[in-house]
């Protein structure tokens, strides 16, 4: 049976809740955050241009271009300086089939739900049950209490809510947010690397190619000479000696030539593993490589800290650490909270759902930690090492990116000068070889002095595909070291990450290019 609500009761009952909701309000609306304000660790003193820039006017492919303040840089999608087909087309599978740039997206999808777990110690908990229980109470228990069988039957909802007066929850919602932003820069340098690595692999499969076919048109003119040699045997001119020396020679050639494949075919391997396909479902076919290192456009020493993504993601993690720090320093105040639970409590089906079966409690909560050891204070200072360790990752991850810089800026300056002075010897070795063949026919020297000669051009012909070869690598390395393109600006804001799924799925789940199937590129 229902009774009706009394007035006084509801009087009471919302006069209690009404104070119990407004000494919450109020401790909130003053609430602080204790704990150190962040500021971005100061980074080592910078330079104002690069110690390996080539000067003005060097060379005509020293492949850097002088950085001017707002310059353009390189672009999101820097592979197309290298003007290859087949390569702009297997980088753009990447984003779509790479399984370790899916397994950075999940750390980001993960970072990003930590956020919403702490956001939502913001808000009051409110939880509903039922509950039947029945007891026995025996015959020969002393006391008061009548024995026999009871019933309880309760319906219960409770209302909790801690309030963050000292910023507990908000600084750790900060670190999280600052980690989200760490986790998608990750996953950016991640991307970067995949794709440079799918480059780097291309580029060296290329020159394995053009090493290939440079071994193939030594050994077709090997057989010429060989058959100039035979032809002379026959004739009597010259020994058997000269004939098994020429033969030996395109034997030791074609074994050169077959071991270029040992290389080529893990390079293909490698590349198809980048694109999320197992070996067997691709295949590249050669192509030799014609084209010089691109002009890489300069940045500015003081603008690498922006474009650089691990550089971002170490800077996000020293902000963390620097929240923790308030979490820490948290815990030295009393947390203040509300309680609050109503329900219908009875011994009976008759009786429980009656309004004279209701019962409910209110009233604020305060604890304190009176006593734990220093617990608290060691926290406090291992979240001030953290951040320690933190800003001095971050000062090192921007002294390790003007290395790289320095270092392939310099590789590519010196390379340029290698090949330059390597194709002399080219000349060189091409004019010895043609005077020694000429001596040879007129039989003035012996073939030996041919075989020496013909091997030391190959051996010089083979060191300029080499080099061209480690320019293009430079090239790649350089752009990464870079940045690729990306900039801090592409960093998720905080009122963004707070937002469940805002500017995410474009991020993580990038759509299948619409691109041509790959082809090998036309010769230049």
């Amino acid at each position: 049976m229902f009774y009706r609500l009394s007035r006084g009761a509801i009087a009471s009952a919302t006069r209690g809740l009404a104070i119990g909701l407004l000494a919450v309000l109020v401790l909130s609306s003053g609430a602080c955050m204790v704990g150190p304000k962040y500021q971005r660790p100061s980074p080592p003193p910078l330079p104002i241009t690069y110690k390996e820039a080539p000067p003005a006017g060097f060379g005509d492919t020293a492949g850097w271009k002088e950085a001017q303040p707002n310059d353009g840089v390189v672009r999101s999608k820097w592979w197309e300086l290298f003007q290859d087909p087949l390569l702009n087309s297997l980088e753009e599978q990447v984003d779509v089939s790479n399984q370790n740039l899916k397994q950075a997206e999940a750390q980001y999808r993960s970072a990003r739900a930590a956020i919403r777990i702490t956001r939502a110690g913001l808000f009051p908990t409110v939880s509903a049950g039922a509950s039947i229980t029945g007891s026995q109470t025996g015959a020969n228990r002393g006391g008061t209490v009548r024995s026999g069988a009871a019933a309880d039957l309760q319906l219960p909802v409770q209302f909790s809510y801690e309030a963050d007066v000292w910023g507990r929850v908000r600084s750790a919602l900060e670190g999280n947010v600052a980690a989200a932003q760490a986790s998608d820069a990750d996953l950016e340098n991640v991307r970067l690397s995949i794709h440079a690595l799918l480059a780097l692999n291309y580029l060296q499969l290329r020159g394995l190619d053009t090493q290939h076919e440079l071994l193939q048109s030594t050994v077709t003119a090997y057989e010429k000479a060989l058959e100039l040699t035979t032809n002379r045997y026959k004739q009597g001119v010259v020994s058997k000696l000269d004939v098994v020396q020429a033969q030996t020679q395109i034997e030791n050639t074609k074994t050169q030539l077959i071991d270029t494949g040992v290389l080529r075919a893990q390079y293909e391997h490698s590349i198809a593993a980048l694109l999320g396909k197992t070996p067997a479902d691709l295949s590249i076919a050669p192509a030799t490589l014609t084209a010089q290192p691109p002009a890489i456009p300069g940045v500015l020493p003081a603008a690498l800290l922006e474009r650089r993504p691990d550089i971002a993601a170490a800077e996000r993690r020293a902000a963390a650490a620097n929240a923790q720090i308030g979490v820490a320093k948290a815990a030295f105040y009393p947390s203040i909270g509300f309680n609050a639970s109503a329900g219908l409590e009875g011994n009976s089906l008759l009786n429980w759902l009656t309004w004279p079966s209701r019962f409910w409690s209110i009233g604020p909560t305060l604890a304190q930690t009176i006593f734990e050891a220093g617990g608290r204070r060691a926290v406090s200072d291992q979240a001030l090492a953290g951040f320690d360790i933190s800003a001095a990752a971050y000062r090192q991850t921007v002294l390790t990116a003007f290395q790289e810089v320095e270092d392939n800026l310099s590789t590519l300056r010196i390379l340029e000068q290698e090949q330059q002075q390597q194709q002399l010897a080219v000349n060189s070795a091409a004019l010895s070889t043609e005077l020694a063949l000429n001596q040879y026919k007129g039989g003035i020297t012996t073939y030996l002095q041919v075989i020496t000669a013909q091997a030391i051009e190959l051996g010089d012909r083979r060191t300029v595909v080499d080099v061209l070869t480690r320019r293009m690598a430079a090239s790649v390395f350089l752009i990464q070291a870079l940045g690729g393109g990306w900039d801090s600006s592409q960093l998720p804001a905080s009122q963004d990450l707070l937002v469940p799924g805002k500017g995410f799925f474009s991020k993580a789940f990038p759509k299948a290019p619409q691109a041509p199937p790959p082809t090998a590129p036309k010769p230049n």
